[in-house]
């Protein structure tokens, strides 16, 4: 359930956003850069795809808090960083990635699509399916290898989709209220993608990221009048 909305912070790239969960716990989710951001959750600290020299701008993840939990979707370069990983992890961190970055990290813990942890009582994790569907681009995220995932924080549930497209299996997402979806063909979604994607899981709040130059504010002007709060943020 989400019960508030705040935006904090000046700086476009380190943008944060402020949420509150059904029984008032803090939900922060900063904006790093791409498919990189911070979530901390009433004090437990969660970051995804973390990545520091291999996009721009560098990111110096020794500077960010230790982390609890790590979430990789897959092994591609933007998203998958050893030095990243090492800079935010203590012997505590759980590491949760798919099969292929397992085979060439040989660390963390394997999650394949639909598998579900429940890291506390109030903190779940699941992997979701991501792939290209559009012929020509399988190539780039066959279906079964790469995950997405939904967090369910205090019963906020916050769906970060990984490099994919508008694949049938978003239909059984239910009660997303935040959405990261990403905009950049031929890898992941183009802008009419996105907008499909957000009717059938119709999140409260969308964050189109991982879209590089793609012209990002069509997508409120095809959701206009939807109801959905879409953020723009630095995730170029």
């Amino acid at each position: 359930m989400l019960a508030c909305l705040a935006t904090i912070g000046s700086n476009a790239a380190q943008k944060v956003d402020e949420f509150t969960t059904k029984s008032g716990k803090k939900v922060a989710i900063t904006c790093i850069k791409h498919a990189s951001m911070e979530i901390n959750y009433n004090g437990v600290e969660i970051q995804v795809d973390p990545v520091g020299l291999w996009v721009k701008p560098e990111t110096d993840y020794a500077t960010f808090p230790k982390a609890n939990i790590i979430l990789i979707t897959h092994e591609h370069k933007d998203h998958f960083d050893r030095e990243a990983i090492h800079a935010l992890r203590n012997p505590a961190t759980s590491i949760y990635v798919n099969p292929a970055v397992y085979n060439m990290f040989k660390n963390g813990l394997v999650m394949r699509n639909g598998d579900s942890v429940q890291y506390a009582p109030d903190i779940k994790i699941e992997a979701v399916p991501a792939y290209n569907t559009t012929p020509g681009r399988e190539q780039y995220h066959p279906k079964g290898r790469d995950n997405g995932y939904v967090l369910t924080l205090d019963g906020l549930r916050i769906y970060i989709a990984g490099d994919t497209e508008d694949i049938p299996e978003m239909a059984n997402l239910k009660d997303i209220d935040i959405a990261f979806l990403p905009c950049n063909q031929p890898y992941t979604m183009t802008v009419d993608q996105v907008v499909n994607a957000a009717k059938v899981i119709k999140p409260k709040v969308l964050f189109p990221y991982h879209y590089n130059d793609t012209p990002v504010f069509k997508i409120n002007m095809q959701l206009a009048g939807s109801g959905i709060d879409i953020r723009v943020r630095d995730y170029k």
